[in-house]
C-alpha cells in the first residue's frame, strides 16, 4: 500500500488516525488500560496490516524478523558490557541479519558474476526480497548496536515490534536509530498537540505535492523517453532526461520523507529530518550530508567510526570513507552500475578530502564549487539510474556528442513543452533557493501571523487537492526507493 493510492488516502488514513485517538481516548479513561499499552498495539496492528497489504509472505517474514531480532537483542542485553560474550552475541547477530539480507538481495547478483568469470553453472533461485528489507536490516543492526553500546534498553517485544514494523518509515525509511526511537515507543510517553498535528498534515501535503504533481510528471516523461530511446536520442534530450531525473529522484524521495514524517507526527512520534536541500551543496561530501541523512547518520555511527573513523591517521581516513560509499552503492542494489556508483561518490569525496585545505580550493568561488558538485551529481545519478554498463557508456556518449543518430524519430522539441518547462523550473527553484536565513524568517511569520497561516494552509490545501487530481488522472507509480 502506498501512501499516494486511493485506499491509503481516503479510507485507510482516516480510519487508523480516528481509531488510534478513539483508542488513545479509552486508554486515558481507563486507567487499567494503559498497562495493556493499547495504542501501541494498535499502531503494530496497523502497521503490520499495511505491510502486509503489499505482500502477505513478505509479512510473514516480518513477524519472523521482529521474533529474531527481540531475541538476539535480549540475548545482547544479557551478556556483561564490554566483554568478549558481548561482542560475540552482537557481532553475531549483526551477521544473522546481514546474510539474511545478502541471500535475498545479491545470492543472484554473486552466483552470476561467479558463473561468468569461472565458467561455472551456479544456479540460484531469484526470490522476491521482503520490501524494505534493507531499511529493516540497518534498523535490526541499530537495535543491535544501541543495546551493546549500553545507549538503549532491549525493551519488550512489543517495543521491537513497534520500531522495526512502524508504518510510515517501514518500507522506505528514515532509518531511526534505536536509541532515538525508544523513548517513543510507549504510547503514555507520547504527546500530540494541535500544532504538531496540523504540523503533520501540512508535511503530508507537501511531500503528496512532491510526488504527485512534480516526480510523476517527470517520471512519466522520462519513461517515455527511455521508451523511444531505441529509434535514437539526440543530445538535447539526453541531458534533458538527466536533468528530469536529478529533480524526479529527488522529490520522489524527498516527498516519501515528508510525507513519513508527517504521519508520525500524527501519531505523536517524531522521525528525524532526512533532506535539507542538498542541491545546495558546495561538495560531494556536503552533499550527503544533506541527502538522504539517515543513511549517512547510520554508516558514519555503525561503519565508519567502528572501522577507525579519522583517528588511525589521514591514509586510513581516507580508506574508510571510501569503504563507506562503496557499501553505500552496494546497499542500494545487485548492479555493477551501484556498484560504480559508490566507488564515483567515494573517489569524490576521497580527493575533497585531500583538497579541501589547500589554497587555492579555498578561494574558489561558491558558485564554481557548486556549480561543479551539481554537475558530478547530475552524471553520477545516471549511473545509479541506468541498470548495465554498456546502456550508461552509451547514454554518456549521447551527452557529450560521441554517439549520434541521424535522424531520431522524436527530438527535444517533442518532449519538453511549456508544461513541463514550467514544472521544472518550479523544481529547479524549489530544490535550490527555498533555504537559508530569509525563508526562515518567512516559516516564522508565517506561524506568528494568523492571515499568513490562514493564506499558507490555503495553499497547502490546494497543492493537496492539485496532487489528488494528479493522482486520479495517472497510472499507479511506486515510489522509487521501495526497490531498496
Amino acid at each position: 500500500m502506498a501512501f499516494t493510492s486511493s485506499i491509503f488516502l481516503f479510507v485507510c488514513f482516516p480510519l487508523w488516525v480516528g481509531g488510534y485517538y478513539l483508542v488513545e481516548l479509552l486508554q486515558k479513561r481507563v486507567p487499567f488500560l494503559q498497562k495493556l499499552r493499547l495504542c501501541d498495539v494498535a499502531l503494530v496492528g496497523i502497521s503490520l496490516f499495511f505491510y502486509a497489504w503489499g505482500s502477505l509472505d513478505s509479512a510473514v517474514w516480518m513477524v519472523g524478523m521482529i521474533l529474531l531480532v527481540f531475541l538476539l537483542g535480549q540475548l545482547i542485553e544479557r551478556t556483561p558490557a564490554q566483554t568478549a560474550a558481548s561482542r560475540l552475541a552482537v557481532g553475531c547477530s549483526v551477521l544473522v541479519v546481514t546474510i539474511g539480507l545478502a541471500c535475498f538481495k545479491y545470492a543472484v547478483f554473486v552466483s552470476q558474476n561467479l558463473s561468468r568469470l569461472f565458467s561455472l553453472s551456479l544456479r540460484v533461485a531469484d526470490i522476491a526480497a521482503p520490501l524494505g528489507i534493507s531499511f529493516i536490516t540497518f534498523s535490526s543492526i541499530s537495535y543491535f548496536m544501541d543495546i551493546y553500546r549500553r545507549q538503549a534498553k532491549a525493551g519488550t517485544l512489543l517495543d521491537a515490534a513497534l520500531y522495526l514494523s512502524f508504518f510510515p518509515k517501514v518500507i522506505s525509511g528514515p532509518i531511526e536509530r534505536w536509541k532515538d526511537f525508544a523513548p517513543q515507543v510507549r504510547g503514555t510517553r507520547r504527546t500530540c498537540t494541535a500544532e504538531q498535528f496540523v504540523w503533520g498534515i501540512d508535511r503530508l501535503l507537501i511531500g503528496m505535492g512532491k510526488k504527485l504533481i512534480l516526480a510523476d510528471t517527470f517520471g512519466a516523461l522520462i519513461a517515455e523517453i527511455q521508451t523511444n530511446a531505441a529509434t535514437g536520442m539526440d543530445m538535447a534530450t539526453a541531458w534533458g532526461a538527466a536533468f528530469l531525473y536529478m529533480l524526479q529522484l529527488y522529490y520522489d524521495f524527498a516527498g516519501y520523507s515528508d510525507m513519513a514524517l508527517g504521519l508520525s507526527a500524527m501519531f505523536g512520534i517524531r522521525l528525524k529530518e532526512n533532506f535539507h536541500f542538498p542541491y545546495r551543496s558546495q561538495s560531494i561530501g556536503e552533499f550527503w550530508r544533506r541527502w538522504h541523512i539517515s543513511l549517512g547518520s547510520w554508516f558514519r555511527e555503525y561503519l565508519y567510526i567502528p572501522l577507525g573513523g579519522n583517528r588511525k591517521g589521514f591514509a586510513r581516513t581516507l580508506l574508510n570513507l571510501f569503504i563507506v560509499f562503496l557499501v553505500t552503492g552496494i546497499w542500494h542494489g545487485a548492479g555493477w552500475n551501484y556498484v560504480l556508483w559508490g566507488v564515483i561518490n567515494g573517489v569524490c569525496v576521497v580527493v575533497e578530502r585531500c583538497i579541501r585545505d589547500k589554497t587555492w580550493y579555498q578561494r574558489t568561488p561558491a558558485l564554481v564549487r557548486w556549480a561543479v558538485t551539481m554537475f558530478i551529481v547530475l552524471l553520477s545519478w545516471q549511473v545509479f539510474r541506468l541498470s548495465s554498463l554498456s546502456e550508461i557508456g552509451q547514454y554518456f556518449g549521447v551527452m557529450f556528442g560521441s554517439v549520434r543518430f541521424e535522424q531520431p524519430n522524436f527530438t527535444w522539441q517533442y518532449y519538453f513543452d511549456l508544461r513541463t518547462v514550467v514544472l521544472m523550473a518550479i523544481g529547479t527553484v524549489g530544490a535550490v533557493l527555498f533555504e537559508g536565513k530569509w525563508a526562515d524568517r518567512l516559516v516564522q511569520k508565517t506561524r506568528e501571523q494568523p492571515a499568513l497561516f490562514c493564506l499558507s494552509q490555503l495553499v497547502l490545501l490546494l497543492i493537496g487537492v492539485l496532487a489528488v487530481l494528479c493522482m486520479v488522472n495517472s497510472t499507479y507509480s511506486p515510489f522509487l526507493y521501495f526497490q531498496y
